[in-house]
């Protein structure tokens, strides 16, 4: 079943999409095209309001067709230990490079959470400041209105002071005059 799949596979890459159109359309170049492909049926069927249907029929795979679709990997070449050290010296290379980079992010984040609480220190420092300075201008008002209060007091009682005598002196002058 696997091998059916990967035949098809492979058969779908060896056909375009188009030649494949072309032989469900004009069947008598059909032959010429599927002449190559041994390994694969091609029926059309019914014509359909939507278009052309036709069915892929994959045939068993020959002996000999499964020595041609063996694919081989590239011959490697014998790796000298002066292109190991190369290559694990430019690991190292890069390792460093990347512990360098994360330490230099972490340096900067460290910065920036230092400049950020600095910040936030002198901007509560300005905000006790600044409270400090409005409780103190407030609290002088009230010291200011309460001084202008006693003295706006003081000079009504002295008022009536002044004319509680001149009413005693009126009565007084008043009590030697009638005898």
């Amino acid at each position: 079943m696997a091998k059916t799949a990967i035949a098809y596979k492979e058969k779908m890459k060896e056909i375009s999409m188009l030649s494949l159109i072309c032989s469900c359309l004009y069947p008598e170049s059909r032959k010429n095209i599927l002449g190559d492909f041994e390994d694969m049926d091609i029926k059309p069927i019914n014509k359909r309001a939507s278009g052309q249907a036709f069915e892929v029929i994959l045939k068993p795979p020959s002996p000999t067709s499964d020595v041609a679709h063996c694919i081989t990997s590239p011959p490697r070449r014998d790796i000298s230990l002066e292109d190991i050290q190369k290559k694990l010296e430019a690991a190292e290379d890069r390792r460093r490079f990347q512990e360098a980079q994360i330490l230099r992010i972490l340096a900067e984040k460290r910065e920036h959470e230092r400049e950020v609480l600095l910040k936030a220190m002198e901007e509560n420092s300005n905000f006790s400041r600044m409270a400090e300075e409005k409780l103190q201008v407030k609290m002088e008002q009230i010291e200011e209105n309460r001084q202008a209060y006693l003295a706006a007091i003081m000079e009504r009682l002295q008022e009536k002071e002044r004319h509680a005598q001149e009413v005693r002196r009126n009565k007084e002058l008043r009590e030697e005059l009638m005898p």
